[in-house]
Parts: C-alpha cells; sequence; structure tokens
C-alpha cells in the first residue's frame, strides 16, 4: 500500500468542508486507496459520491466516473468547484470549445474528477486518451486513482434498471487492468452484486453493504380496494404534510397525468412527469420543482435518478413498483437531510397485474423473466407481510446492520401521528379520472383482521407458531422473514392446517417453488400443532 500524504480526515474537513465520515465511507476509501476492486452499497443519500471523489485529491491523480445522467455530471460539477476541487464532466450538450478546454486542465496534471457517460467509454478515442499512447507498457500511461461507476445496478440484467451500454463497460479493466474500479450503487441484491463482479471483471472485489436503515423514515403500506380508495389516501398523506416536498410515483405516464390533474383540483404547485413529454417539458417540470414552484410532482419511475432535495417529506407510490429495488430507492428519495419523513405503498392486486403485463410483454430471456416473477412476489409479500418494515428491508439486502424492530414503521408502531391515517369515506368519486385494470374486490386488511377475530383458540395457537417458525426459518436461510411466506399465508394455512403436500398446494401464496422450499419442514411444524 502506498504512503497516503494526508491522514482522510484532514483532506475531508479542509477540502469538502465536513467534520466525520458517515456510515461506510472510510472503510470503502481504505479498500480503493490500497488498490482494490469494490464493490459498495450506500443509501440514496448515504455519501457515495464522495468515495470517488476524495481519492482524486488524495493521489493527486484523474478519477474517472461514468455516469448516466447529464443532469448529475453537471450538478456534481458545480458543487466541486464550489469547493475549489479540479472537476469537469464531458457530454453531448458540450461544444468542442468547452469539451477542449476540459481536456486542457486534465492536461495540467494533478487531482482532477471527470464525468462522462457510459457510451462515451466505448468510442476507440476513449481508449487512446485513457492509455495515453497505444500500446506503451503500463508505467507510461496516464496516471488514474481510480475508475468509477455510478449507479452501477444497471450493468446487471438481474437488477431493476439495466442499461445495454452499462453491460460493456468490461472494456475499462480491459485497457487499464491497473486502475482498481469502485462500482457504487443504492440499491442490489447479492444476486446483482455477483453479476456486476462478473459483468466488469473485478478482481477479487472488497465488498461493502451499509446504510440501507434510515431511521427518520416511517414505512407504511395499505391495501387499497379500488382507486377512490388509494385517492383519499393520497389525500390524507398531502394533508397531513403541510410543509415540504412530494413526490408520487405512478405506474404509467397515463395514470400519473391523471393523478396530477386529480390532485390540481385540491392543491396549488402540482405537476407531473414522465418519459413521453418533450425534453423540454421533463427540463420544465424538473426546475419548477427544484426552484420550489411546484411542491408535488407526480412522476414515473423516470424521475429521480441524481435528484437530490433534502426537504421531500412524503413518497407515495401510488402504485406498486416492479419489486423492492425500485420501491427502497424511490423512498429513499425522502428525507434525506435527516428530518422525520412519510414512505406510503397503496397496495392493491390489481397493481401486481400491471406489472405482471410489463413482465410477460418484456423481451429478456426466460432466465431473467423468472427472476423478475421472483422478485415481484417478494414485493408482494412484503406488502402483505405482518414483520418490521425496516428489519425486512436490512435483511433482504444482507446490510451489515440487523434490527428486529424498528420502532417507526407500520407494524411495530402502527399509532404513531406519522402515520398516513385511514381518511372518511366520501361521495367524491375517482375512477372515471384515474385509468383502472380488473381487480378482485378484496378489502385485504379488513378481511384479515376480521378472519384473525373469527379463528379459535386453537388457530390463534397454530398461527402464532407459524410466525415463530417462519421467524426462524428466516434467521437460518438470512433472508427477510416475507420471503419465507406473507402473513396472509399463514393466516391460510392457521385455517386450513393442510397435511399433506397436495393440500399445501390449496393454501394461498404456495406454489411449486415454495412447496420445494418449505413444504417438508411446514408439514412436520402443523404436525406438532394442536
Amino acid at each position: 500500500m502506498s504512503a497516503i500524504p494526508q491522514p482522510l480526515e484532514q483532506v475531508l474537513k479542509e477540502r469538502f468542508r465536513l467534520s466525520a465520515f458517515r456510515l461506510g465511507q472510510k472503510p470503502i476509501l481504505e479498500d480503493i486507496l490500497a488498490g482494490k476492486d469494490v464493490l459498495a452499497v450506500l443509501p440514496t443519500g448515504g455519501g457515495k459520491s464522495l468515495c470517488f471523489q476524495l481519492p482524486s485529491l488524495v493521489q493527486n491523480k484523474l478519477v474517472v466516473v461514468v455516469s448516466p445522467l447529464i443532469a448529475l455530471m453537471k450538478d456534481q460539477v458545480g458543487s466541486l468547484t464550489r469547493l475549489g476541487i479540479p472537476a469537469g464532466c464531458l457530454h453531448s450538450g458540450q461544444s468542442e470549445d468547452e469539451k477542449l478546454g476540459v481536456f486542457r486542465r486534465i492536461s495540467q496534471g494533478g487531482s482532477f474528477i471527470l464525468y462522462l457517460s457510459p457510451e462515451r467509454v466505448q468510442k476507440d478515442g476513449f481508449s487512446r486518451w485513457i492509455t495515453k499512447t497505444g500500446g506503451a507498457p503500463l508505467n507510461q500511461m496516464r496516471p488514474i486513482a481510480l475508475f468509477a461507476i455510478d449507479e452501477a445496478h444497471c450493468i446487471s440484467q438481474w437488477g431493476h434498471d439495466f442499461r445495454e451500454e452499462y453491460g460493456l463497460l468490461k472494456i475499462l479493466k480491459e485497457i487499464r487492468p491497473d486502475v482498481p474500479i469502485l462500482a457504487l450503487t443504492a440499491s442490489a441484491t447479492p444476486i446483482v452484486l455477483r453479476d456486476v463482479e462478473k459483468r466488469l471483471g473485478l478482481t477479487s472485489p472488497a465488498r461493502h453493504v451499509h446504510g440501507f436503515y434510515r431511521p427518520n423514515l416511517y414505512y407504511q403500506v395499505e391495501t387499497c380496494d379500488d382507486e377512490n380508495v388509494k385517492m383519499r389516501y393520497l389525500k390524507q398523506a398531502v394533508e397531513q404534510t403541510p410543509t415540504g416536498r412530494v413526490i408520487v410515483y405512478g405506474g404509467t405516464r397515463k395514470s400519473v397525468e391523471a393523478v396530477a390533474r386529480t390532485l390540481s383540483r385540491y392543491y396549488p404547485g402540482v405537476d407531473y412527469y414522465h418519459a413521453g413529454l418533450s425534453p423540454g417539458a421533463r427540463t420544465k417540470a424538473q426546475e419548477s420543482y427544484e426552484k420550489g414552484e411546484s411542491r408535488i410532482l407526480v412522476a414515473t419511475n423516470a424521475f429521480g435518478m441524481g435528484i437530490d432535495h433534502p426537504d421531500v417529506r412524503l413518497v407515495v407510490h401510488y402504485h406498486m413498483p416492479a419489486n423492492i429495488d425500485a420501491l427502497y430507492q424511490e423512498m429513499g428519495r425522502a428525507g434525506r437531510d435527516g428530518q422525520h419523513s412519510t414512505c406510503l405503498m397503496l397496495y392493491s392486486k390489481k397493481d401486481k397485474g400491471l406489472q405482471s403485463f410489463f413482465i410477460t410483454q418484456s423481451d429478456a430471456a426466460a432466465e431473467i423473466k423468472k427472476l423478475r416473477w421472483n422478485t415481484l412476489d417478494a414485493l408482494v409479500n412484503y406488502a402483505e407481510g405482518g414483520e418490521c418494515r425496516h428489519a425486512g428491508i436490512l435483511t433482504y439486502y444482507h446490510d451489515s446492520q440487523r434490527i428486529e424492530a424498528c420502532g417507526h414503521c407500520d407494524t411495530c408502531d402502527p399509532p404513531s401521528p406519522r402515520k398516513i391515517q385511514e381518511p372518511a369515506r366520501s361521495g367524491e368519486q375517482f375512477s372515471s379520472e384515474i385509468p383502472t385494470r380488473a381487480s378482485k374486490k378484496k378489502k385485504a386488511k379488513k378481511a384479515a383482521i376480521a378472519a384473525e377475530e373469527s379463528f379459535d383458540g386453537v388457530q390463534r395457537e397454530r398461527l402464532a407458531a407459524l410466525k415463530e417458525w417462519r421467524k426462524l426459518k428466516a434467521k437460518e436461510l438470512d433472508v427477510a422473514a416475507f420471503m419465507v411466506f406473507s402473513d396472509k399465508t399463514l393466516r391460510d394455512l392457521a385455517e386450513r392446517n393442510p397435511r399433506s403436500r397436495e393440500a399445501l398446494r390449496e393454501v394461498y401464496g404456495i406454489g411449486e417453488q415454495k412447496l420445494e422450499a418449505f413444504g417438508t419442514d411446514l408439514l412436520a411444524e402443523l404436525a406438532r400443532g394442536p
């Protein structure tokens, strides 16, 4: 390991004007400075950018950052420039003179942080420039401290936001095997991390998974029978959040526009954003939100990457997203200033139908579609589950920190003033405004309460035993309890008390995979019970 000119803390304070490292940052930096490849998962707002910015100053070399969004590049370059840290970006919106100006500054040597798109990395000119002189030995090549790949989950076909151009970034290791690579993301499961490692050609990378626990966020899921219930909950959520920004995520462009129209009848400062808008309209909507001219933004998942507003007090998923990765990343845009904020998902069975449609219409390979079905099922189980929501998230991602109960989700603290209260029924009808799809008309939460209240003493005892069995099984496998079975499945088991594999097939939520994985143990547990 080469000598470090200054202690990391000294560089942090003098150049970044920060008093201390955040959780996970220092171990990541130490591995980078030791020349190791690194896979790092830090939460949205957890200080990922410092992990690739600081090494440039410590080693007095160029750091190349691959970033997916021009707006994000420009924002980070602006922040670094204000701190007096040399930085620049290359993108399609620049003039040739602006690009040449960036190259001239880099040619002066020393510390510089260069942002560019994954597409630019694929160009022959980049390979020639990054090696300085084609065919020269490594010790004569351009001095580079690090290649950093932001939003690295985009590399993996198993991830929730795969991008073809990201999948070709292995070229970095091929042209400069001497330069360590830092792959960073805010959300990635162990499967995604393994795929990222393979696709980038990383060499025995150090892994750091930190910070999925967000103690200032209140997680809540509400089961809604129809669009009228959803809109009443959404209005109630806005009224309980009189200050700060609000983001509402919808599943389709059409629904986003319809929800925004409805909300604008009741509240000022409502706008919407989706990929179907013209570039000018998207820019206008984003700038209006950033300036505070609009307080409530209704959007598809096209909005959010690179957006860093500290005062988002409410994030509502009007429709269930595709998987837990998308849910967590979008919820993570709330409360970045550490203040109390609420994340509400409005869940209905028909939302699963929309995501199922997206999967079936996809051109992805069969094995990828299978994984997407599994991750969608995991999100449904999370919505229907009864364990601590934060604890489930931490286990799902194999975070280094684990908890039993958070004390600030709808499972752990139902009376919390941060919880969005059930709205009173009204005669207003919203269904004509909001696109709907066919649904099974069940009020799941009320039905669940009614079912448990109707249980006799033996069934209640059986349900308690099944919940304990699920908890222990989840710990044994190091998975979230909702990945084993949802509460709804356990209630059906407690009521039916099946004693054969054929009988288990009739239970809600038990398909062939779950039957194969848990059938024998489950039958043994039921045989021990009342």
